[in-house]
Protein backbone atom coordinates (compact mmCIF):
# COMPACT_ATOMS: atom_id res chain seq x y z
CA UNK A 1 0.00 0.00 0.00
CA UNK A 2 3.07 2.12 1.05
CA UNK A 3 4.50 2.30 -2.67
CA UNK A 4 1.78 3.16 -4.52
CA UNK A 5 2.04 7.00 -2.55
CA UNK A 6 5.46 7.25 -3.13
CA UNK A 7 5.42 9.30 -6.18
CA UNK A 8 3.18 11.80 -4.01
CA UNK A 9 5.17 11.84 -1.14
CA UNK A 10 8.13 12.78 -3.11
CA UNK A 11 6.26 14.97 -4.80
CA UNK A 12 5.63 16.58 -1.52
CA UNK A 13 9.19 16.67 -0.43
CA UNK A 14 10.79 18.64 -2.89
CA UNK A 15 7.61 20.73 -2.59
CA UNK A 16 8.80 21.42 0.57
CA UNK A 17 12.34 21.68 0.11
CA UNK A 18 11.96 24.59 -2.14
CA UNK A 19 9.50 26.31 -0.32
CA UNK A 20 10.35 28.65 2.08
CA UNK A 21 9.98 27.63 5.52
CA UNK A 22 7.13 29.47 6.25
CA UNK A 23 5.13 26.66 3.73
CA UNK A 24 6.08 23.82 5.92
CA UNK A 25 3.65 22.15 8.07
CA UNK A 26 0.50 23.95 6.93
CA UNK A 27 -2.49 21.88 6.04
CA UNK A 28 -3.23 22.10 2.66
CA UNK A 29 -1.78 19.86 0.25
CA UNK A 30 0.52 21.47 -2.59
CA UNK A 31 -0.92 22.65 -5.26
CA UNK A 32 1.07 20.34 -7.67
CA UNK A 33 0.35 17.36 -5.64
CA UNK A 34 -1.68 14.24 -7.30
CA UNK A 35 -5.44 13.53 -7.81
CA UNK A 36 -6.17 10.56 -4.83
CA UNK A 37 -7.22 8.50 -7.75
CA UNK A 38 -3.99 8.89 -10.30
CA UNK A 39 -1.85 7.64 -7.01
CA UNK A 40 -3.61 4.68 -7.52
CA UNK A 41 -2.72 3.78 -11.17
CA UNK A 42 1.01 4.88 -10.72
CA UNK A 43 3.50 2.22 -10.45
CA UNK A 44 6.62 2.43 -8.54
CA UNK A 45 7.79 -1.47 -8.55
CA UNK A 46 11.17 -2.13 -9.69
CA UNK A 47 9.62 -4.53 -12.73
CA UNK A 48 7.17 -1.58 -13.84
CA UNK A 49 10.56 1.04 -13.72
CA UNK A 50 12.90 -1.17 -15.26
CA UNK A 51 10.46 -1.89 -18.56
CA UNK A 52 10.26 2.13 -18.65
CA UNK A 53 14.05 2.42 -18.67
CA UNK A 54 14.70 0.84 -21.57
CA UNK A 55 13.19 0.59 -25.27
CA UNK A 56 13.64 -1.75 -28.43
CA UNK A 57 17.34 0.09 -29.15
CA UNK A 58 18.31 -1.91 -25.98
CA UNK A 59 21.09 1.22 -26.39
CA UNK A 60 19.85 3.86 -23.78
CA UNK A 61 18.85 3.43 -20.26
CA UNK A 62 16.42 6.43 -18.62
CA UNK A 63 15.22 5.78 -14.74
CA UNK A 64 11.56 7.28 -14.63
CA UNK A 65 10.90 8.17 -11.22
CA UNK A 66 7.13 5.73 -12.01
CA UNK A 67 5.05 4.63 -14.23
CA UNK A 68 1.01 5.71 -14.64
CA UNK A 69 -1.52 2.91 -16.34
CA UNK A 70 -4.05 5.07 -17.09
CA UNK A 71 -7.54 3.57 -17.41
CA UNK A 72 -9.27 6.44 -19.35
CA UNK A 73 -7.59 9.83 -20.93
CA UNK A 74 -8.91 12.15 -18.48
CA UNK A 75 -6.07 10.26 -16.14
CA UNK A 76 -3.38 11.11 -18.40
CA UNK A 77 -4.82 14.92 -18.36
CA UNK A 78 -4.74 14.80 -14.50
CA UNK A 79 -0.85 14.08 -14.69
CA UNK A 80 0.02 16.61 -17.34
CA UNK A 81 -2.32 19.24 -15.07
CA UNK A 82 -0.03 17.89 -11.74
CA UNK A 83 2.94 18.57 -13.54
CA UNK A 84 3.31 21.93 -13.24
CA UNK A 85 5.06 23.15 -9.97
CA UNK A 86 4.01 26.13 -7.73
CA UNK A 87 7.52 27.63 -7.67
CA UNK A 88 7.43 27.21 -11.85
CA UNK A 89 8.78 23.89 -12.05
CA UNK A 90 8.00 20.59 -14.05
CA UNK A 91 8.52 17.64 -14.47
CA UNK A 92 9.02 15.07 -17.69
CA UNK A 93 6.15 12.63 -19.21
CA UNK A 94 6.52 10.99 -22.40
CA UNK A 95 3.86 8.95 -23.67
CA UNK A 96 5.18 4.95 -24.44
CA UNK A 97 3.26 2.43 -26.72
CA UNK A 98 5.95 -0.67 -27.48
CA UNK A 99 8.47 1.39 -26.46
CA UNK A 100 9.88 0.60 -30.14
CA UNK A 101 12.48 3.43 -30.25
CA UNK A 102 16.02 2.82 -30.48
CA UNK A 103 17.42 5.96 -28.93
CA UNK A 104 15.40 6.32 -25.82
CA UNK A 105 12.71 8.39 -27.62
CA UNK A 106 10.05 6.94 -25.12
CA UNK A 107 11.92 7.50 -21.98
CA UNK A 108 11.06 10.44 -19.15
CA UNK A 109 14.24 10.15 -16.78
CA UNK A 110 13.42 11.66 -13.45
CA UNK A 111 9.58 11.86 -14.33
CA UNK A 112 6.76 9.85 -15.43
CA UNK A 113 6.74 7.49 -18.75
CA UNK A 114 2.72 6.64 -19.38
CA UNK A 115 1.71 3.31 -20.30
CA UNK A 116 -0.59 4.03 -23.34
CA UNK A 117 -1.16 0.17 -23.57
CA UNK A 118 -3.19 0.25 -20.24
CA UNK A 119 -5.91 2.05 -22.11
CA UNK A 120 -6.70 -0.28 -24.62
CA UNK A 121 -6.99 -3.02 -21.33
CA UNK A 122 -9.65 -0.52 -20.56
CA UNK A 123 -12.48 -0.61 -23.50
CA UNK A 124 -14.90 1.42 -22.70
CA UNK A 125 -13.22 3.41 -19.88
CA UNK A 126 -14.25 6.71 -20.57
CA UNK A 127 -12.98 6.61 -24.50
CA UNK A 128 -9.58 6.58 -25.84
CA UNK A 129 -9.68 2.73 -25.98
CA UNK A 130 -12.34 1.18 -28.33
CA UNK A 131 -11.93 0.77 -31.94
CA UNK A 132 -15.45 1.98 -33.30
CA UNK A 133 -16.21 1.46 -37.18
CA UNK A 134 -18.55 4.32 -38.71
CA UNK A 135 -19.45 5.83 -42.15
CA UNK A 136 -20.48 9.29 -43.05
CA UNK A 137 -20.69 11.48 -46.32
CA UNK A 138 -18.23 13.59 -46.13
CA UNK A 139 -15.86 10.58 -45.14
CA UNK A 140 -16.97 7.54 -46.04
CA UNK A 141 -15.94 4.77 -43.90
CA UNK A 142 -13.61 5.48 -41.22
CA UNK A 143 -12.26 4.07 -37.54
CA UNK A 144 -12.47 5.99 -34.50
CA UNK A 145 -9.22 4.39 -32.40
CA UNK A 146 -7.73 4.79 -29.75
CA UNK A 147 -4.12 5.83 -29.17
CA UNK A 148 -2.93 3.14 -27.16
CA UNK A 149 -4.77 0.75 -29.28
CA UNK A 150 -1.93 -1.72 -31.62
CA UNK A 151 -2.68 -1.74 -35.27
CA UNK A 152 -2.70 -5.40 -35.13
CA UNK A 153 -6.15 -5.01 -33.16
CA UNK A 154 -7.26 -2.22 -35.73
CA UNK A 155 -6.85 -4.33 -38.70
CA UNK A 156 -8.51 -7.65 -37.07
CA UNK A 157 -11.54 -4.80 -35.62
CA UNK A 158 -11.98 -3.37 -39.54
CA UNK A 159 -11.52 -7.12 -41.26
CA UNK A 160 -15.12 -7.90 -39.05
CA UNK A 161 -16.68 -4.81 -41.01
CA UNK A 162 -15.18 -5.86 -44.57
CA UNK A 163 -12.77 -3.25 -44.17
CA UNK A 164 -9.06 -2.08 -43.04
CA UNK A 165 -6.95 0.78 -43.03
CA UNK A 166 -4.78 1.56 -46.45
CA UNK A 167 -1.55 2.98 -45.16
CA UNK A 168 1.00 0.47 -42.86
CA UNK A 169 3.89 -0.08 -40.90
CA UNK A 170 5.83 -2.96 -41.78
CA UNK A 171 5.27 -4.11 -38.16
CA UNK A 172 1.79 -4.18 -36.84
CA UNK A 173 2.78 -4.56 -32.88
CA UNK A 174 2.85 -0.52 -32.66
CA UNK A 175 1.03 1.58 -31.11
CA UNK A 176 -1.80 3.80 -33.32
CA UNK A 177 -0.26 7.12 -31.23
CA UNK A 178 3.32 5.62 -31.39
CA UNK A 179 3.47 5.53 -35.43
CA UNK A 180 1.41 8.99 -35.78
CA UNK A 181 3.85 10.82 -33.59
CA UNK A 182 6.63 9.69 -36.31
CA UNK A 183 4.93 9.32 -39.82
CA UNK A 184 3.78 5.66 -39.95
CA UNK A 185 5.81 4.54 -43.37
CA UNK A 186 5.82 1.09 -45.33
CA UNK A 187 5.81 0.23 -48.59
CA UNK A 188 1.86 1.30 -49.32
CA UNK A 189 3.46 4.90 -48.67
CA UNK A 190 3.85 5.63 -52.35
CA UNK A 191 0.39 5.50 -53.04
CA UNK A 192 -2.06 5.88 -50.05
CA UNK A 193 0.71 8.33 -48.34
CA UNK A 194 2.41 7.44 -44.50
CA UNK A 195 -0.17 7.10 -41.62
CA UNK A 196 -0.56 10.67 -40.77
CA UNK A 197 -2.09 11.43 -44.11
CA UNK A 198 -4.80 9.17 -43.84
CA UNK A 199 -6.18 10.62 -40.07
CA UNK A 200 -9.61 12.82 -40.42
CA UNK A 201 -9.55 13.78 -36.62
CA UNK A 202 -7.98 13.69 -33.19
CA UNK A 203 -8.37 13.83 -29.90
CA UNK A 204 -5.10 14.97 -27.93
CA UNK A 205 -4.19 16.16 -24.42
CA UNK A 206 -2.11 19.36 -25.18
CA UNK A 207 1.03 20.52 -22.26
CA UNK A 208 -1.38 22.06 -20.36
CA UNK A 209 -3.69 19.12 -19.30
CA UNK A 210 -6.53 20.13 -21.83
CA UNK A 211 -8.48 17.18 -23.58
CA UNK A 212 -8.97 19.14 -27.53
CA UNK A 213 -10.20 17.47 -30.61
CA UNK A 214 -8.60 18.56 -33.31
CA UNK A 215 -9.12 18.32 -37.30
CA UNK A 216 -7.90 20.22 -40.40
CA UNK A 217 -11.10 22.41 -40.03
CA UNK A 218 -10.77 22.29 -35.90
CA UNK A 219 -7.99 23.39 -34.02
CA UNK A 220 -5.87 22.89 -37.56
CA UNK A 221 -2.36 24.02 -35.86
CA UNK A 222 -2.48 21.27 -33.05
CA UNK A 223 -4.09 18.90 -35.57
CA UNK A 224 -0.81 19.39 -38.10
CA UNK A 225 1.62 20.20 -35.16
CA UNK A 226 0.78 16.69 -33.98
CA UNK A 227 1.14 14.35 -36.97
CA UNK A 228 4.94 13.47 -37.26
CA UNK A 229 5.57 15.81 -34.34
CA UNK A 230 7.39 13.40 -32.51
CA UNK A 231 5.45 13.48 -29.24
CA UNK A 232 6.29 17.00 -28.64
CA UNK A 233 2.86 18.90 -28.47
CA UNK A 234 0.70 16.26 -27.28
CA UNK A 235 -0.46 12.59 -26.41
CA UNK A 236 -2.82 11.41 -28.80
CA UNK A 237 -6.01 9.53 -27.35
CA UNK A 238 -7.71 8.83 -30.03
CA UNK A 239 -7.41 8.93 -34.36
CA UNK A 240 -10.03 9.25 -36.74
CA UNK A 241 -8.62 6.64 -39.69
CA UNK A 242 -9.42 6.18 -43.20
CA UNK A 243 -11.07 2.93 -44.16
CA UNK A 244 -11.01 1.33 -47.39
CA UNK A 245 -12.50 -2.27 -48.72
CA UNK A 246 -10.77 -4.40 -47.24
CA UNK A 247 -8.78 -6.90 -49.97
CA UNK A 248 -8.98 -10.95 -49.38
CA UNK A 249 -5.44 -11.77 -50.75
CA UNK A 250 -1.99 -10.76 -52.40
CA UNK A 251 -0.15 -11.38 -54.84
CA UNK A 252 3.39 -10.74 -53.37
CA UNK A 253 6.07 -10.83 -55.69
CA UNK A 254 10.46 -10.19 -55.46
CA UNK A 255 12.59 -9.83 -58.24
CA UNK A 256 16.13 -9.72 -58.08
CA UNK A 257 18.81 -7.53 -59.73
CA UNK A 258 22.20 -7.25 -60.06
CA UNK A 259 22.30 -3.63 -61.26
CA UNK A 260 21.62 -0.55 -58.88
CA UNK A 261 20.23 1.59 -61.94
CA UNK A 262 18.09 -0.90 -63.26
CA UNK A 263 16.80 -1.77 -59.83
CA UNK A 264 15.67 1.88 -58.88
CA UNK A 265 14.54 2.92 -62.36
CA UNK A 266 12.24 -0.03 -61.79
CA UNK A 267 10.95 1.05 -58.58
CA UNK A 268 10.40 4.33 -59.75
CA UNK A 269 8.55 3.50 -63.01
CA UNK A 270 6.08 1.34 -60.67
CA UNK A 271 5.70 4.04 -58.22
CA UNK A 272 4.99 6.84 -60.56
CA UNK A 273 1.25 4.67 -61.18
CA UNK A 274 0.06 5.74 -57.73
CA UNK A 275 -3.40 7.45 -57.85
CA UNK A 276 -5.26 6.00 -55.03
CA UNK A 277 -8.35 4.25 -57.12
CA UNK A 278 -6.13 3.38 -59.93
CA UNK A 279 -6.76 -0.63 -61.43
CA UNK A 280 -3.11 -1.08 -63.34
CA UNK A 281 -1.00 0.18 -59.86
CA UNK A 282 0.35 -1.72 -57.15
CA UNK A 283 -0.12 -1.58 -53.43
CA UNK A 284 2.95 -2.15 -52.10
CA UNK A 285 6.45 -1.50 -53.23
CA UNK A 286 9.95 -2.19 -51.16
CA UNK A 287 13.56 -3.13 -51.37
CA UNK A 288 16.40 -4.44 -49.99
CA UNK A 289 19.93 -5.65 -50.14
CA UNK A 290 21.06 -8.92 -50.27
CA UNK A 291 24.74 -9.90 -49.34
CA UNK A 292 26.84 -12.69 -49.00
CA UNK A 293 27.11 -12.44 -44.95
CA UNK A 294 23.25 -13.49 -43.99
CA UNK A 295 21.46 -15.84 -45.61
CA UNK A 296 19.09 -14.69 -48.75
CA UNK A 297 15.82 -14.71 -46.02
CA UNK A 298 15.98 -12.38 -43.46
CA UNK A 299 13.88 -12.36 -40.49
CA UNK A 300 11.25 -10.04 -41.61
CA UNK A 301 10.09 -13.19 -43.80
CA UNK A 302 10.72 -16.33 -45.35
CA UNK A 303 9.85 -16.09 -49.00
CA UNK A 304 12.52 -17.62 -51.20
CA UNK A 305 12.07 -21.44 -52.07
CA UNK A 306 15.01 -23.21 -49.94
CA UNK A 307 15.68 -25.18 -53.11
CA UNK A 308 16.48 -21.62 -54.96
CA UNK A 309 18.93 -20.76 -52.13
CA UNK A 310 21.92 -22.35 -53.60
CA UNK A 311 22.15 -20.34 -57.28
CA UNK A 312 21.30 -17.46 -54.73
CA UNK A 313 23.93 -17.90 -52.67
CA UNK A 314 25.75 -18.16 -56.27
CA UNK A 315 24.43 -14.77 -57.37
CA UNK A 316 25.62 -13.03 -54.04
CA UNK A 317 29.11 -14.47 -54.49
CA UNK A 318 29.42 -13.15 -57.93
CA UNK A 319 27.87 -9.55 -57.59
CA UNK A 320 28.31 -9.33 -53.96
CA UNK A 321 25.27 -7.02 -53.15
CA UNK A 322 22.31 -8.22 -54.84
CA UNK A 323 19.13 -6.13 -55.22
CA UNK A 324 15.83 -7.21 -54.35
CA UNK A 325 12.94 -5.68 -55.44
CA UNK A 326 9.56 -6.76 -53.55
CA UNK A 327 6.12 -5.94 -54.77
CA UNK A 328 2.15 -6.87 -53.68
CA UNK A 329 -0.97 -6.19 -55.32
CA UNK A 330 -4.15 -6.90 -53.02
CA UNK A 331 -7.40 -8.63 -54.92
CA UNK A 332 -10.70 -10.04 -53.91
CA UNK A 333 -13.51 -11.73 -55.27
CA UNK A 334 -14.39 -8.93 -57.80
CA UNK A 335 -10.92 -8.76 -59.22
CA UNK A 336 -9.06 -12.34 -58.91
CA UNK A 337 -9.80 -13.09 -62.83
CA UNK A 338 -7.92 -10.03 -63.67
CA UNK A 339 -4.95 -9.42 -61.21
CA UNK A 340 -2.67 -11.71 -63.33
CA UNK A 341 -2.98 -9.95 -66.26
CA UNK A 342 -2.39 -6.57 -64.47
CA UNK A 343 0.72 -8.03 -62.56
CA UNK A 344 2.01 -9.00 -66.22
CA UNK A 345 1.17 -5.50 -67.75
CA UNK A 346 2.78 -3.51 -65.08
CA UNK A 347 5.93 -6.15 -64.90
CA UNK A 348 6.36 -5.62 -68.89
CA UNK A 349 9.97 -4.15 -69.72
CA UNK A 350 11.05 -4.39 -66.09
CA UNK A 351 14.84 -5.00 -65.98
CA UNK A 352 15.15 -7.77 -63.05
CA UNK A 353 17.14 -10.78 -63.60
CA UNK A 354 14.79 -12.98 -65.81
CA UNK A 355 15.72 -16.67 -63.70
CA UNK A 356 15.54 -14.99 -60.24
CA UNK A 357 11.73 -13.72 -60.15
CA UNK A 358 9.17 -15.17 -57.46
CA UNK A 359 5.94 -15.20 -56.63
CA UNK A 360 3.79 -16.12 -53.72
CA UNK A 361 -0.18 -16.00 -53.43
CA UNK A 362 -1.29 -15.15 -49.74
CA UNK A 363 -3.84 -14.21 -47.39
CA UNK A 364 -4.48 -10.21 -46.99
CA UNK A 365 -3.67 -10.58 -43.40
CA UNK A 366 -0.58 -12.79 -43.66
CA UNK A 367 0.83 -10.29 -45.64
CA UNK A 368 0.39 -7.72 -43.50
CA UNK A 369 1.58 -9.59 -40.40
CA UNK A 370 4.65 -11.26 -42.30
CA UNK A 371 7.32 -9.81 -39.70
CA UNK A 372 5.75 -11.53 -36.94
CA UNK A 373 6.63 -14.62 -37.55
CA UNK A 374 10.48 -13.73 -37.96
CA UNK A 375 9.31 -11.92 -34.31
CA UNK A 376 8.18 -15.17 -32.96
CA UNK A 377 11.59 -17.35 -34.15
CA UNK A 378 13.88 -14.57 -32.58
CA UNK A 379 12.32 -14.55 -29.31
CA UNK A 380 12.10 -18.34 -29.34
CA UNK A 381 16.04 -18.12 -30.17
CA UNK A 382 16.37 -15.24 -27.79
CA UNK A 383 17.73 -13.08 -30.35
CA UNK A 384 14.84 -10.57 -30.40
CA UNK A 385 15.24 -8.15 -27.37
CA UNK A 386 19.05 -7.56 -27.83
CA UNK A 387 20.96 -4.18 -28.87
CA UNK A 388 19.37 -2.62 -32.48
CA UNK A 389 21.05 0.29 -33.89
CA UNK A 390 19.21 1.19 -36.02
CA UNK A 391 19.65 4.15 -38.64
CA UNK A 392 16.52 5.38 -40.81
CA UNK A 393 16.53 7.69 -43.71
CA UNK A 394 15.24 9.78 -46.40
CA UNK A 395 17.74 10.17 -49.54
CA UNK A 396 17.08 12.40 -52.83
CA UNK A 397 16.52 10.56 -55.37
CA UNK A 398 18.40 12.35 -57.49
CA UNK A 399 21.70 11.15 -54.90
CA UNK A 400 20.74 7.48 -54.57
CA UNK A 401 23.02 6.20 -56.95
CA UNK A 402 25.82 8.51 -55.19
CA UNK A 403 24.66 6.65 -51.70
CA UNK A 404 25.00 3.30 -53.37
CA UNK A 405 28.34 3.67 -54.36
CA UNK A 406 29.58 5.48 -51.32
CA UNK A 407 27.76 4.17 -48.66
CA UNK A 408 26.41 0.20 -49.64
CA UNK A 409 29.35 -0.53 -51.88
CA UNK A 410 32.09 1.43 -49.87
CA UNK A 411 31.24 1.20 -46.19
CA UNK A 412 28.34 -1.82 -45.24
CA UNK A 413 30.06 -4.06 -48.22
CA UNK A 414 33.48 -3.47 -47.09
CA UNK A 415 32.78 -4.10 -43.24
CA UNK A 416 30.87 -6.65 -43.65
CA UNK A 417 29.45 -6.52 -40.20
CA UNK A 418 25.41 -5.83 -41.40
CA UNK A 419 23.28 -8.33 -39.84
CA UNK A 420 19.79 -7.00 -40.70
CA UNK A 421 18.22 -5.86 -43.25
CA UNK A 422 19.03 -3.19 -45.55
CA UNK A 423 15.92 -1.29 -46.68
CA UNK A 424 15.52 1.19 -49.90
CA UNK A 425 12.23 1.91 -51.35
CA UNK A 426 10.99 5.29 -52.92
CA UNK A 427 8.42 7.31 -52.12
CA UNK A 428 6.38 10.43 -54.08
CA UNK A 429 6.67 13.67 -51.55
CA UNK A 430 2.75 14.63 -52.94
CA UNK A 431 1.56 12.02 -50.63
CA UNK A 432 2.88 14.17 -47.65
CA UNK A 433 1.39 17.49 -46.26
CA UNK A 434 3.65 20.04 -45.67
CA UNK A 435 1.53 21.42 -42.78
CA UNK A 436 2.18 18.19 -40.70
CA UNK A 437 5.84 18.19 -38.57
CA UNK A 438 6.64 15.43 -40.15
CA UNK A 439 10.19 16.21 -42.52
CA UNK A 440 10.96 14.79 -45.64
CA UNK A 441 13.48 15.64 -48.81
CA UNK A 442 12.51 18.64 -50.81
CA UNK A 443 12.50 16.50 -53.86
CA UNK A 444 9.12 14.91 -55.83
CA UNK A 445 10.86 11.29 -55.09
CA UNK A 446 13.06 10.27 -52.35
CA UNK A 447 14.28 6.97 -50.79
CA UNK A 448 13.86 5.56 -47.71
CA UNK A 449 17.26 3.77 -46.17
CA UNK A 450 16.74 1.55 -43.30
CA UNK A 451 19.67 0.20 -41.48
CA UNK A 452 17.94 -2.54 -39.11
CA UNK A 453 21.11 -3.71 -37.26
CA UNK A 454 20.85 -6.25 -34.68
CA UNK A 455 23.94 -6.59 -32.35
CA UNK A 456 24.84 -8.36 -28.70
CA UNK A 457 25.42 -6.61 -26.05
CA UNK A 458 29.06 -5.90 -25.98
CA UNK A 459 29.52 -4.99 -29.80
CA UNK A 460 26.58 -2.48 -30.56
CA UNK A 461 29.55 0.37 -30.98
CA UNK A 462 30.75 -1.05 -34.01
CA UNK A 463 27.19 -0.45 -35.83
CA UNK A 464 27.57 2.74 -34.75
CA UNK A 465 30.52 3.88 -36.04
CA UNK A 466 29.31 2.55 -39.44
CA UNK A 467 26.39 4.55 -39.15
CA UNK A 468 28.57 7.98 -38.53
CA UNK A 469 30.89 6.81 -40.94
CA UNK A 470 27.90 6.66 -43.48
CA UNK A 471 26.89 10.03 -42.01
CA UNK A 472 29.95 12.10 -42.18
CA UNK A 473 30.56 10.60 -45.85
CA UNK A 474 27.20 11.60 -46.85
CA UNK A 475 27.61 14.86 -45.23
CA UNK A 476 30.90 15.77 -46.88
CA UNK A 477 29.84 14.93 -50.41
CA UNK A 478 26.63 17.13 -50.09
CA UNK A 479 23.87 14.46 -50.11
CA UNK A 480 21.00 16.35 -47.79
CA UNK A 481 19.55 13.94 -45.85
CA UNK A 482 16.39 14.10 -43.59
CA UNK A 483 16.77 11.34 -40.63
CA UNK A 484 13.06 9.17 -39.75
CA UNK A 485 12.90 8.36 -36.18
CA UNK A 486 15.50 11.07 -35.67
CA UNK A 487 18.00 11.50 -32.51
CA UNK A 488 20.06 13.90 -32.37
CA UNK A 489 22.60 15.43 -29.50
CA UNK A 490 21.86 19.11 -29.72
CA UNK A 491 19.96 22.19 -30.79
CA UNK A 492 21.57 22.53 -34.22
CA UNK A 493 21.10 19.43 -34.81
CA UNK A 494 17.67 19.60 -34.86
CA UNK A 495 17.95 22.82 -36.38
CA UNK A 496 19.35 21.37 -39.25
CA UNK A 497 17.06 18.73 -39.30
CA UNK A 498 13.63 20.65 -39.45
CA UNK A 499 15.03 23.53 -41.67
CA UNK A 500 12.62 25.71 -42.95
CA UNK A 501 10.32 23.84 -40.50
CA UNK A 502 11.88 24.58 -37.43
CA UNK A 503 10.49 28.33 -36.55
CA UNK A 504 6.90 26.82 -37.00
CA UNK A 505 8.10 24.00 -34.59
CA UNK A 506 9.15 26.17 -31.64
CA UNK A 507 6.24 28.43 -32.14
CA UNK A 508 4.24 25.24 -32.12
CA UNK A 509 6.07 23.99 -28.52
CA UNK A 510 5.89 27.18 -26.71
CA UNK A 511 2.03 26.94 -27.81
CA UNK A 512 0.98 23.65 -27.11
CA UNK A 513 3.66 22.36 -24.56
CA UNK A 514 4.89 25.67 -22.25
CA UNK A 515 7.02 24.08 -20.22
CA UNK A 516 8.38 21.72 -22.43
CA UNK A 517 7.08 18.83 -20.39
CA UNK A 518 6.39 16.36 -23.10
CA UNK A 519 9.07 13.62 -24.48
CA UNK A 520 12.08 15.07 -23.19
CA UNK A 521 13.97 11.67 -24.53
CA UNK A 522 13.50 13.08 -27.84
CA UNK A 523 16.13 15.98 -27.08
CA UNK A 524 15.07 18.50 -28.95
CA UNK A 525 14.41 21.41 -26.55
CA UNK A 526 17.10 21.60 -24.10
CA UNK A 527 15.58 22.04 -20.47
CA UNK A 528 15.45 20.50 -17.04
CA UNK A 529 12.95 19.15 -15.77
CA UNK A 530 12.91 18.95 -11.70
CA UNK A 531 10.01 16.64 -10.06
Amino acid sequence: MAKKFLLVSQFMVMFIITRPLSTVGKAKPPAHSLPDKLTEKLRTDPESISAASVDFGNIVRETPLAVLHPSCPKDIAALVRSAYHGDGSSFAIAARGRGHSVRGQAMAPGGVVVDMTSLARHRGGGGGSAISVSWSRPLGYYADVGGGQLWRDVLEETLWHGLSPVSWTDYLYLTVGGTLSNAGISGQTFRYGPQISNVYEMDVITGTGELTTCSPDKNPELFYSVLGGLGQFGIITRARVALDRAPKRVKWARMLYSDFSDFTRDQEYLISKNGRYQDNALDYVEGMLLMPQGPPDSWRSSFFPLSDHPRIISLLKQHKIVYCLEVAKYYDDLTQNTVNKDLEKLFEGLNHIPEFAFQKDVAYVDFLDRVREGELKLTAQGLWDVPHPWLNLFVPKSRIADFNDGVFKNIILKRNITTGPVLVYPMNRNKWDDQMSAVVPDEDVFYTVGFLHSSGFDDWQQFYLQNKELLSFCEDTGIELKHYLPSFGNEQEWMRHFGSKWRRFRQRKARFDPKMIFSPGQKIFNRNHSV
